[in-house]
């Protein structure tokens, strides 16, 4: 599903339409149409608790209402070995898929969230080999 941005992602302002493939029931794809930036997102609701409000003048922005379908995903820095990679829970991605509209934000002022946050603290080890 394309996507146009409402707000320019950091450091990809250029970037006006992204487009949003399912890899799996956490894991999304978002390329830039043309040229640009690829990410990896993940979905963080099925890793941890996650809560932010959505800032009045974005859901204007956006047109998202209490009806609206919207979708929160969060980028992922993929690194070798997988357990290294990082989550950025601090910018995520809301897509109002209603209207096919994306945007970025920054939430402030929370010391749960983290820029870089290890994704081996979400993954399941088993230990028993």
């Amino acid at each position: 599903m394309q996507f146009d941005l409402k707000l320019p992602l950091l450091g990809f302002e250029s970037v006006s339409k992204m487009e949003l493939q399912k890899i799996d029931d956490i894991f999304m794809r978002l390329e830039s149409i043309g040229e640009g930036p690829s990410f990896t997102l993940v979905n963080p609701f099925a890793l941890r608790e996650y809560s932010f409000d959505i800032p009045s003048s974005l859901q204007a922005l956006m047109e998202i209402t209490s009806e609206s379908n919207i979708l929160i995903y969060n980028i992922l820095i993929l690194h070798t070995p997988i357990e290294d990679s990082t989550i950025n829970f601090v910018a995520p991605l809301i897509f109002n898929t209603d209207n096919q509209t994306m945007a970025q934000i920054i939430i402030d002022n929370r010391a749960d969230f983290s820029i870089t946050d290890p994704i081996r603290n979400y993954l399941s080890v088993n230990t028993n080999d």
